[in-house]
């Protein structure tokens, strides 16, 4: 996963301004929504909720144990442009497209969603 975030780099630049207010590293906002995918996180304010006292989800997420977890508001407007920019699909395809992660897929029990 974090080679896939190192070539996305150019496409987090281009994203997101060098002068304003700082906002959330889109990698650490990709490893937060996959955390609320796999665990079923219901919401934003929710997944805030669990980094705040989960040390695990702090770990996946490099989220030092005593800073901040973060504001859902933040998250949710970060999140809305990595989803705009096409981040996270872009993201999502280069994962699936890695060797180590095409051995775990099979359309064997969706037999309507082979290509």
């Amino acid at each position: 996963m974090n080679e896939t975030l190192v070539l996305l780099e150019q496409d987090f630049a281009a994203l997101y301004s060098p002068i304003g207010r700082p906002s959330i590293a889109p990698e650490k906002l990709l490893r937060a929504m996959l955390l609320q995918a796999f665990y079923s996180i219901r919401s934003e304010r929710l997944l805030m909720e669990r980094l705040e006292y989960d040390l695990l989800f702090r770990g996946f997420v490099d989220i030092g144990i005593d800073d901040p977890a973060g504001d859902h508001s933040v998250f949710s407007k970060n999140r809305d442009r990595l989803l705009e920019g096409d981040i996270a699909a872009k993201f999502l395809g280069a994962i699936l497209s890695q060797p180590k992660v095409k051995r775990l897929l099979s359309t064997d029990h969706f037999p309507s969603m082979a290509r």
